[in-house]
């Protein structure tokens, strides 16, 4: 007992060290930011291997470093990808700008201007051109259309004339590329007011560019000031940046010796540091595509944060009210215990680096209610062996050893589903909702610490005491309950019902299968494709005339919906970043006033079906990871049963979402994975008795076993559900329009299973039994059977008395 005090304390003190001194990582749906997913592609000259994927990195790096963003995260995800996170940046426009343009950064000479029609791609207008000596000006591109990347390059090579539009909008007509941005040495932005500068770029080339160089500039400074030819047309991503004209010193064929130059023009510092951003890393390996997109303005992270600490709170202090109403002394210890777990819990993630998301949060605060449940399978299990016990053996602290003891195959079991689920989402899932699956985890093992060695420590210092042996009452274990007293009195016969049972579940699943098929499901963004934007104004806007501005704005089949007050969100199925700044323009003069976006996601077609893949995936892996699991640990028919009773209450969720017309989106999936988790925990833990009762009394019937087993855990679902509903009607109450789907999905997740792991669980795999499946081990086998006596010893029970069945 000492030796798991003192483990107590040191895991309590180093968690509230590490909670004190190690700052929160927080994600960017809980600070603000923009996260863009990129994809590498190949090219008929690279491919975007690993290799050339960690080089795109670097060079990605250096851009987004120079533009002095606090805490910037560049990361490779796979082969391919490239992940950037850009904390503080609300608009993707700005972020576009800096890594949208993917393809060689080329130097065309111009060969004269073009008919209008003439044009190969429409370019962007609204660029300054800068004059001086020479001129490479950078400027942003577009994240949807860099599969195109490298097509001028592609062009310049081959010796095909290009037709690009300058920043002015008049067709050039541009001959073979003679140098790329791969042959620039440095750009750095400087000032020189003395000379009246200002701000501007010099360039140094490397040395099989300085020739080049000098050989552009040669030739075109043999036109007349003024003549088209006579200037240099930088063109990155298919687009002409700037086409500056050679500045009048340079003389013809001799042009700009020495491999160093300078780009001057109307520049401001932001320009001018931009210009040298995109020359230093305007050559990438391999063109990228921008495949996800999310931004979330600081608002809404704020208010989430905010009402997450609300409902952790509220649904802690009513959570924690509640057990102490129950299990008196006992319950008030396992509180303190509970508050141990949050400190725990929050070490961990912060100690491992873990990103604190919004899904994670609501993670969090869901773990506090399961939290309990490992603490309410002990304590009931104390109740029983308190009163099966002999007056000599009547103690608190026999009968609370003895509750650990029996309840720790349940607790295991339970725990360890629910970590399956945990580490799909965390496989199979990404974004928030993988963040998701790492609290949850976190969640599960800190409860498991709570309970068997914080709450255990602090109650046998509490029944050792002899105030509390003299008075076992206020222990909350020396009596059973009103629950087990009614229950007692009553003895129902549960599973002589049990068809009628199975039906009432056939039919909640045939309504549920009804509702997919008659409503459809209301997929979001993630899984197929698109953009989805939220916006909040001040005033309310009616939403059929924001749907006729969208409209107007060439977006006639967007989804326009009302969404908490005074917000609005847009859905289309596709948005580039300009048309995104007409839609929020529009909304805001029918506002009369700029509204503030909240929330920006824009999912492209390959990430939406890979997703979607991948979340069918993770159903179809939990669902057999779940059933190998439990057949190994009771048998097949067992296992199927808790199984089916798992598919019962996802369907039912799924469908109840199918008839509200509620979003199927990740993080539903994250809430879904947690209701299969949920589901087979209280399964588990009813057929875990069962197959203790089958060993101690293996001649009774299976289907006396299982009603007997079903109401001596009856309490134990009970308080565990209620645990349960006061956080997530908490969540869905107060924690504000991100959580309250997420909740709702487990409000009705958590009541489903808890009547299914009853009603739908049990009574199958009784039928099962009765038509020849075996649903069990021999007694003994692995049952934690511990030092029970033989079966040959006991009499049967007849009735369900305090304790009957249970092992001594």
């Amino acid at each position: 007992m000492r030796v798991r005090a003192l483990l107590a304390l040191a895991i309590v003190a180093l968690s509230l060290y590490i909670a004190v001194t190690v700052p929160a990582r927080l994600g960017l749906d809980l600070r603000g930011g923009t996260q863009i997913v990129l994809e590498t592609r190949d090219t008929p000259t690279a491919t975007a291997d690993s290799e050339a994927t960690d080089r795109t990195l670097e060079v990605l790096r250096r851009r987004v470093d120079a533009l002095g963003i606090t805490e910037p995260t560049l990361t490779r995800s796979g082969d391919q990808r490239i992940i950037v996170e850009l904390p503080g940046v609300q608009d993707p426009r700005e972020a576009a700008d800096v890594l949208g343009r993917t393809a060689q950064l080329a130097f065309h000479p111009v060969l004269g201007e073009a008919p209008p029609d003439a044009v190969d791609r429409p370019g962007k207008k609204g660029e300054k051109g800068k004059s001086g000596e020479s001129g490479e000006p950078g400027a942003s591109g577009k994240p949807d259309k860099t599969d195109k990347a490298g097509r001028a390059d592609e062009a310049g090579k081959s010796g095909r004339e290009l037709v690009l539009p300058d920043e002015e909008g008049r067709p050039l007509r541009l001959g073979p590329s003679s140098l790329n941005g791969g042959e620039v040495a440095e750009a750095e932005a400087r000032i020189e007011p003395q000379q009246g500068l200002g701000w501007f770029v010099s360039v140094d080339f490397h040395e099989g560019g300085k020739g080049k160089w000098a050989d552009l500039t040669g030739e075109a400074a043999c036109a007349a000031p003024g003549d088209p030819v006579r200037r240099v047309a930088i063109v990155l991503d298919d687009e002409v940046i700037s086409s500056p004209q050679v500045d009048p010193g340079v003389q013809c064929g001799k042009g700009i010796a020495g491999g160093s130059t300078q780009i001057t023009g109307d520049f401001d510092r932001k320009e001018a540091r931009e210009l040298a951003l995109l020359i230093n890393g305007g050559a990438l390996p391999v063109p990228v595509e921008a495949v996800e997109q999310r931004t979330v303005g600081p608002t809404l992270g704020a208010a989430a944060i905010e009402a997450s600490a609300r409902a952790a709170i509220i649904g802690t202090a009513l959570t924690g009210l509640f057990i102490m109403a129950v299990y008196r002394l006992l319950g008030g210890l396992a509180v303190i215990a509970l508050a141990c777990y949050g400190v725990i819990s929050y070490a961990a993630l912060v100690g491992l680096g873990a990103t604190l998301t919004l899904p994670g949060l609501a993670g969090f605060v869901l773990a506090i209610g399961m939290a309990v449940d490992a603490n309410v399978l002990v304590f009931e299990r104390a109740r029983e062996e308190y009163a099966s016990a002999t007056r000599q053996r009547k103690t608190p602290r026999s009968a609370l050893a003895a509750g650990f003891r029996e309840a720790l195959s349940a607790i295991a079991d339970s725990n360890i589903t629910t970590l399956i689920a945990a580490a799909l989402l965390f496989l199979f899932a990404s974004g928030p909702v993988r963040g998701f699956g790492v609290t949850l985890g976190i969640g599960v093992l800190a409860s498991m610490v709570s309970a068997l060695v914080i709450t255990r420590a602090l109650a046998d210092l509490a029944v050792a005491r002899r105030a509390v042996r003299r008075r076992p009452a206020i222990t909350g274990i020396a009596h059973i309950g009103a629950v087990r007293t009614r229950l007692t009195r009553r003895d129902p016969d549960l599973m002589g019902r049990r068809r009628r049972w199975l039906a009432g579940s056939a039919v909640a699943m045939v309504l549920a299968t009804a509702g997919i098929m008659v409503r459809g499901l209301d997929f979001g963004v993630e899984f197929t494709g698109g953009r989805l934007v939220e916006y909040a104004t001040t005033k309310p806007v009616d939403v059929d005339r924001a749907r006729d501005a969208v409209a107007d704005v060439g977006f006639p089949r967007a989804v326009v919906q009302a969404s908490g007050d005074g917000w609005l969100t847009v859905r289309t199925g596709g948005m580039s970043n300009a048309e995104e700044a007409r839609v929020g323009e529009a909304i805001g003069d029918l506002a009369g006033e700029k509204v503030e976006k909240v929330r920006d996601e824009l999912i492209g077609p390959s990430m939406g079906e890979e997703l979607r893949r991948g979340a069918l995936i993770a159903l179809a892996v939990a669902v057999g990871a779940q059933l190998l699991y439990l057949a190994i640990r009771f048998r097949f028919a067992l296992g199927f049963s808790a199984v089916v009773a798992m598919v019962h209450d996802a369907l039912i969720v799924v469908g109840a979402f199918a008839w509200m017309g509620k979003p199927i989106d990740g993080v539903f999936l994250a809430a879904l994975l947690t209701v299969i988790g949920y589901s087979v925990n209280d399964s588990v833990v009813i057929f875990d008795r069962v197959r203790q009762l089958q060993a101690s009394h293996p001649e009774q019937p299976y289907a006396r076993t299982t009603n007997t087993a079903l109401v001596q855990t009856v309490p134990r679902t009970v308080n565990t559900g209620m645990g349960a509903l006061c956080i997530l009607a908490t969540l869905a109450l107060v924690g504000g329009d991100s959580l309250t789907d997420f909740a709702l999905a487990l409000l009705i997740g958590v009541a489903v299973g808890t009547y299914s792991s009853m009603f739908t669980a049990a009574p199958l795999a009784v039928e099962l039994q009765a038509r020849g499946l075996s649903t069990s081990r021999t007694p003994g086998g692995d049952g934690n059977t511990g030092d029970r006596e033989p079966a040959d010893a006991r009499k049967a029970p007849t009735r369900t008395r305090p304790g009957a069945g249970l092992p001594r």
